[in-house]
């Protein structure tokens, strides 16, 4: 009797301590499960930081995510006028219906679309002495930036650019550096969108030489701007690259008249080359200039191909040359960037305090080859 009443007793126990070792985890969920990361992504989903640090983590993971444009804290959508007020005198550098000048001017109308910016325009017919002129003029007007050309160079902008930043003006420059200035005040929003100058120079008379296959002792044109101070470097890289290839150029200023108008250049043309019939390469160091590449080989009784025509920017004009072989290789310094970041630098500049930035927009090349890629981006005035 005792034997059965042990055994059971024995029974008893371990089935107590089963039931009791399977009922253990069952508690366990209740706290672990509801605490532990599965949540923690929904906290993250939060946009805006204002939202994370004034909400409870619970809060957070149940609020809904608000677009950037509506919170205190974030960058406003494009569109949405987040810099309406703001005041810029913008010059596009050339004359009003220019090749080249016409996309740094849709550049600069599209940011002030973007922005809600108050853009008012002063074409300058590329004439520094003429920009001199109007930046007085810009401000008197006391706008809140100006966006420049920095053709004249340091020397005849900088004291009036001293000025205007002591008035409180943002002041940035588009095309052409200026190195001192922007030095100076880079910290006040003074920044630079366009190629850096000599190095395009460089790259365009070293392609050239590279493609035309001309060799040592033959003859190249060079039409440029040396005698502009700033602006002269981009032909002085030019020339510098021929030069070290062993050419022998021939080197030509553009006059005002030429400048303003590639036409008013064609019997200068045609007297360089009815002196020299041998030249075997040229280097157009103008937007517009190498637009009319072909009316000048033209004048001058030449043929497609005949002369292997280098150049600056993209045009309408261009890509037709280039399709029709009268022009073989272009250096594009996308100026559309040059208007839209001129405008878009004085807004930053103005309404978040942002130094200014440098921005190299001209690197690439077009020929024959990627000429059908870039044709509709030209027929926009975008390219």
């Amino acid at each position: 009797m005792k034997s059965k009443v042990l055994r059971f007793s024995v029974v008893l126990v371990i089935l107590t301590l089963v039931m009791t070792a399977c009922a253990a985890p069952t508690a366990a969920p209740t706290t672990a499960p509801a605490t532990t990361a599965p949540q923690a992504p929904a906290a993250t989903v939060a946009q805006a930081p204002a939202a994370t640090v004034a909400q409870a983590p619970a809060t957070a993971v149940v609020q809904a995510p608000t677009a950037p444009s509506t919170t205190g804290g974030g960058a406003p959508a494009a569109g949405t006028g987040w810099c309406s007020g703001t005041k810029i005198v913008f010059f596009p550098g050339g004359t009003q219906g220019g090749g080249f000048e016409t996309v740094v001017y849709n550049g600069a109308v599209a940011a002030a679309a973007d922005t809600g910016a108050d853009v008012q325009y002063m074409w300058s017919d590329w004439d520094p002495a003429k920009m001199i002129s109007q930046f007085q003029q810009a401000m008197a007007t006391k706008p809140d930036g100006i966006a420049i050309m920095g053709h004249p160079g340091d020397t005849a902008f900088d004291p009036l650019i001293d000025q205007a930043e002591q008035q409180g003006i943002v002041v940035t420059s588009m095309n052409t550096q200026l190195p001192l200035a922007q030095a100076k005040y880079a910290s006040a929003g003074f920044g630079y969108a366009g190629a850096i100058l000599y190095n395009a120079g460089y790259a365009l008379g070293q392609e050239a030489v590279k493609r035309s296959g001309v060799k040592a002792g033959d003859k190249a044109f060079l039409w440029g701007l040396l005698a502009q101070a700033g602006r002269g470097e981009r032909t002085k890289g030019v020339k510098d690259a021929l030069e070290k290839a062993g050419l022998k150029v021939i080197y030509q200023e553009i006059d005002d008249a030429t400048n303003a108008d590639p036409s008013a250049g064609i019997p200068t043309f045609t007297g360089i080359f009815s002196a020299n019939p041998d030249i075997k390469l040229m280097v157009t160091d103008h937007g517009n200039l190498t637009g009319n590449v072909q009316s000048f080989l033209q004048a001058a009784n030449k043929k497609p191909g005949d002369v292997y025509a280098a150049g600056f920017d993209m045009s309408g004009n261009a890509v037709t040359a280039i399709k029709q072989g009268w022009l073989q290789l272009v250096i594009d310094q996308q100026q559309y960037l040059q208007g839209y970041f001129g405008v878009l630098q004085i807004c930053l500049t103005k309404k978040y305090g942002f130094s200014g930035l440098q921005i190299d927009t001209g690197a690439g090349f077009a020929d024959k080859n990627n000429i059908d890629m870039l044709a509709p981006l030209v027929a926009k005035q975008i390219r």
